[in-house]
């Protein structure tokens, strides 16, 4: 079982700290129990291992008991873009960001439009000014995108790193 295909098979990636302490379900211990059979059909562990571990996955509760099960066997390799998981997350983000200040400035510029068509219609045009301030904000996500990307990426991986840490104080007799 190539490795890609193991672990798009869950819902969210157990190999992920963020991840290890949701409750596994049916499907995700059928898939280490595939791994498994196939680690045993290759020849990679014995029918003690193997019988040991199908019952630890069995019996597991969570993601981050699944993935010891398997991570002396080929499958249970590091996701190969992981640091590329960060920066698409990162670009996500900011056009999250763009894609609000985009609608907050046409929300604000047809809620003041309409307040100034009915209050002092051809009157001096005084949303321009609030209008300015938004589309100076847009401009500035648009303009600024590396740096803020950069920013966003900087901020998971720090987040990442304080969950790995978490995780080894919770369990540090495993390691």
């Amino acid at each position: 079982m190539a490795e890609i295909e193991v672990w798009r098979q869950f819902d969210h990636d157990p190999r992920s700290p963020a991840n290890a302490s949701l409750r596994a379900s049916d499907r995700d211990r059928a898939v280490i129990e595939t791994v498994l059979a196939d680690a045993f059909a290759e020849g990679r562990i014995t029918r003690t291992e193997y019988d040991e571990r199908t019952g630890a996955a069995l019996s597991s509760r969570t993601l981050g008991e699944l993935v010891p099960l398997v991570e002396d066997l080929p499958v249970a390799c590091a996701p190969r873009s992981g640091t590329g998981d960060l920066h698409e997350q990162a670009v996500r983000k900011w056009e999250a960001d763009r894609r609000e200040a985009l609608l907050g400035l046409i929300g604000l510029s047809a809620l003041l439009w309409t307040i100034w068509a009915a209050t002092t219609w051809g009157g001096f045009p005084w949303p321009l000014f609030p209008m300015g301030f938004a589309l100076m904000n847009l401009a500035r996500i648009v303009v600024n995108k590396r740096d803020i990307v950069e920013e966003h990426t900087r901020r998971l991986e720090k987040k990442q790193q304080k969950e790995q840490e978490r995780q080894l104080r919770r369990r540090p007799d495993e390691f």
